[in-house]
């Protein structure tokens, strides 16, 4: 078996920054392989696709159906681009044929996908065709080796699939030692994304479509399509004020909103607030929610159980305002403060106000 491969998402020409998240931590797995990191793209009008990867300003040639080398600063050694108009918006069938006669002729040892609509649903039909595993939801991905003294067998170089399982009350590390490719999806927000190298140089492969695909494949058209854009930017938010079932109430949950806008923050919340109807679900963060990493996280009532940890801990700063001086989020957090929430945030509340420029 050979490399590891990322399948990137496109939407409007941009590739998703879960994709980018991943080919970070590809990177690094892949170092520790000692094989090469693939991304595989599939979509139309992707001529712009690899200026994605690539430093601006870098002048790089027209390249059909061949090889050509280009600097690559996420550490990509080959990109795969797939172009075809018919291949966006995305559909199940194309795109799993793509990836499944790829992956047959590469035989990659790892592929890793977002956890997201797409991911969700193509990760399971490319592992199935191949006969493989998947891990979904992973939280953590390591390499590592595996003793299965039943059959007196060691198995090196395997990917740790690290995720929550059993509603989160704990941690499971998941391997796959007989099967190739190992497949996980991965949540957004989990792994940072960062440009490993600004002058690691990679190639690029255009492939013809035509090869990978019947007609087929293209027997569901998508006739119409409406995308709703987010009501926040809690995952590029700098500052988040996040709130759990220990706010107590949907007024009380109004103090934090008082307090984002003191603070040019956004508003998240734990599930236990949102089941209780103190928040809209698409600010819950959490395994079930969002993963956010702001600069700095204040906790409000929230008890930390392991489901919230899970979408916050990766946070610069976590300040914990709660009056049981024992909850749980307090061994993570960098600063405590007991008390009320309705007592707390409002003093909190007027001192930004008055000392703020």
């Amino acid at each position: 078996m050979n490399n590891l491969f990322v399948y990137c998402e496109i939407e409007d020409g941009m590739i998703a920054d879960v994709s980018l998240e991943l080919l970070t931590k590809g990177r690094t797995l892949a170092n520790q392989l000692n094989c090469r990191l693939e991304a595989v793209v599939a979509g139309c009008n992707l001529s712009d696709t690899e200026k994605q990867v690539i430093p601006c300003g870098v002048e790089m040639p027209t390249v059909h159906n061949d090889i050509g080398i280009q600097i690559m600063p996420y550490g990509v050694d080959v990109l795969h681009i797939f172009d075809d108009e018919r291949l966006y918006p995305y559909t199940s069938l194309p795109h799993a044929s793509i990836l499944v006669k790829l992956f047959e002729e590469e035989k990659p040892q790892i592929c890793l996908m977002g956890a997201t609509v797409i991911g969700r649903d193509l990760g399971p039909r490319v592992s199935s065709a191949l006969g493989s595993g998947l891990t979904a939801d992973c939280t953590s991905l390591e390499i590592g080796l595996h003793e299965d003294r039943k059959q007196g067998k060691i198995y090196d170089n395997l990917l740790y699939q690290i995720r929550p399982a059993f509603g989160g009350n704990i941690i499971a590390t998941i391997i796959n030692p007989d099967h190739r490719p190992q497949m996980a999806t991965v949540r957004e927000g989990v792994m940072k994304k960062e440009r490993v190298d600004p002058d690691y140089h990679g190639e690029i492969i255009r492939h013809d479509v035509s090869k990978y695909v019947s007609d087929d494949d293209f027997i569901v058209q998508v006739m119409e399509r409406h995308v709703t854009k987010a009501k926040h930017n809690l995952k590029g938010a700098s500052v988040i004020i996040s709130g759990g079932y220990g706010v107590g109430s949907k007024e009380n949950f109004s103090l934090l909103f008082d307090l984002a806008k003191t603070l040019n923050a956004e508003v998240g919340a734990s599930r236990a607030a949102v089941d209780a109807g103190f928040c809209d679900h698409d600010r819950q963060i959490g395994q079930t929610g969002l993963t956010v990493r702001p600069k700095l996280y204040i906790a409000c009532g929230i008890s930390g159980q392991i489901q919230h940890i899970a979408g916050m801990q990766e946070s610069a700063m976590i300040i914990s305002i709660n009056n049981d001086p024992n909850a749980p989020i307090n061994a993570i957090a960098d600063y405590i403060v007991t008390g009320a929430i309705e007592e707390v945030i409002p003093k909190m509340i007027k001192f930004y106000k008055k000392n703020s420029k």
